[in-house]
């Protein structure tokens, strides 16, 4: 990869269980690309002005709570208002189809769900970003 894409990996909101966040943020510095762990507890606010500060490509969500039609939507707004609208937001966890096709609609990226192998989630990243 010639240049260094940077993805921001979070945990947003109650949810205290991050080994899927940290084994994708692994996978995803193995594959060449910079990482930032953002750590448990975030809120949407902290997450878009780190998103911003750390003027990274992708957010990826990390969501096992069930806040999913709340935390995406909120993200998704933010970047709106900050005017950072050319950063992806794509993500994972326990997310039911239908509920996924509603935030296909708000333009989230692919959601992966628990057990994705981490390779399926590089791939994505690369085809998008045409790497």
């Amino acid at each position: 990869m010639d240049k260094k894409l940077r993805i921001l990996v979070a945990k947003p909101g109650l949810d205290g269980h991050d080994r899927g966040a940290k084994v994708v943020a692994r996978a995803l510095r193995d594959a060449g690309f910079e990482v930032i762990y953002t750590g448990l507890h975030q809120t949407p606010d902290m997450i878009v002005a780190t998103a911003i500060q750390e003027d990274v490509n992708a957010v990826g969500l990390s969501i096992l709570s069930g806040a999913h039609m709340t935390i995406f939507p909120n993200v998704m707004k933010l970047l709106k208002k900050k005017k950072a609208v050319d950063i992806l937001l794509f993500g994972g966890g326990i997310i039911p189809d239908e509920d996924k096709k509603a935030l296909y609609k708000l333009g989230v990226g692919k959601l992966f769900g628990p057990g994705t192998d981490t390779a399926e989630i590089v791939a994505y990243l690369k085809k998008y970003f045409k790497l």
